[in-house]
């Protein structure tokens, strides 16, 4: 049943209600459109995707009426896959999917799109399939080229430098790199990357790969990560060999690496604001799905920004660290 106000009587409505005016100047109220939308992330075993999906979570909650279908693509393309083509299935109303990786997911989306299925890409942008209703991500490229600008600044001398690259064939790893080596590689005669080297973004191979870099090329004066899991597993490695002096930047501004800024064992993060990411895409997604709506832009990039010991106030999630 619709719910007639006058608008001098009307103040708001609630979560979960739509509204028009009709003839007369009357404000409509009704219930708005009941949702089933699936999300999908690379693996709820990293801190930045549990945040990205309780900040899902949240805006779900936020916009009302909206049951979600969480799945965990548990660093599993074979599985990200599965998920993605059960989601088809139930016919939901949308998908939002961090891609684990963008080439291999491409041909599931594509199945998604051509079963009406509206697609938004979070975090990790699939440029190989066309239809799909929205990207919402960082300038990971930008992201890159703000860590050397961060490193150049604080080394004005230049600089031995340790790289530990992401997963190979994900998005951001691929950006972030590029941003990287765009800025450091006009300077190579002062900043020289004497090792480089995967470690899949994860947290023990951090460790053991900053452990192989060290055994191998000695102690460098920066150890720069593709995000923040590894650098402090790098972090965990120059402790145990009693290391001083060593800059160790990151990429995710998790809490764990604010806390580590902020006591002087990390020299900067890459804020990205994966929870404003997360939440646009869940506005996006609703409201083409309830409204038919589609986004002002079909790519829309958030600017990361370097965090270190003087600004790290200013992290999306700083009010998580204890």
């Amino acid at each position: 049943m619709s719910i007639l106000l006058t608008r001098r009587n009307f103040v708001t409505f609630t979560a979960g209600l739509a509204f028009s005016t009709a003839a007369g100047g009357r404000i409509v109220l009704a219930q708005a459109k009941s949702l089933v939308i699936a999300t999908s992330l690379p693996s709820l075993s990293f801190p930045f995707f549990v945040h990205m999906q309780r900040q899902l979570q949240a805006e779900a909650k936020s916009l009302g009426d909206i049951q979600l279908i969480e799945t965990d693509g548990q660093n599993s393309v074979p599985k990200q896959t599965a998920d993605v083509e059960a989601a088809i299935t139930q016919k939901v109303s949308a998908i939002i999917i961090s891609p684990l990786e963008v080439n291999a997911m491409a041909p599931a989306l594509e199945q998604a799109v051509k079963a009406g299925i509206p697609v938004v890409t979070i975090d990790r942008q699939v440029r190989g399939v066309s239809g799909i209703l929205a990207h919402v991500g960082a300038d990971n490229v930008k992201g890159g080229e703000a860590q050397a600008e961060a490193i150049m600044r604080a080394f004005p001398n230049g600089a031995k430098i340790f790289h530990l690259q992401g997963q190979p064939g994900a998005g951001p790893a691929i950006d972030r790199n590029k941003g990287l080596h765009n800025v450091l590689d006009k300077a190579k005669d002062k900043y020289q990357i004497v090792f480089e080297q995967t470690a899949n973004f994860a947290r023990a191979e951090g460790l053991s790969v900053t452990e192989a870099g060290l055994a191998g090329k000695g102690k460098p004066d920066v150890i720069v990560c593709a995000n923040d899991d590894m650098a402090l597993g790098a972090m965990e490695a120059v402790k145990a060999r009693n290391l001083t002096g060593i800059a160790i930047y990151g990429f995710d501004a998790l809490p764990e690496a604010l806390k580590a800024i902020r006591a002087g064992q990390m020299a900067a993060t890459i804020e990205q604001f994966p929870g404003e990411q997360s939440r646009e895409a869940m506005r996006i997604a609703v409201s083409y799905a309830r409204d038919g709506k589609k986004p002002e832009t079909q790519v829309k990039l958030l600017t990361p920004v370097a965090i270190t010991k003087e600004n790290v106030d200013k992290a999306e999630r700083i009010s998580e660290v204890s």
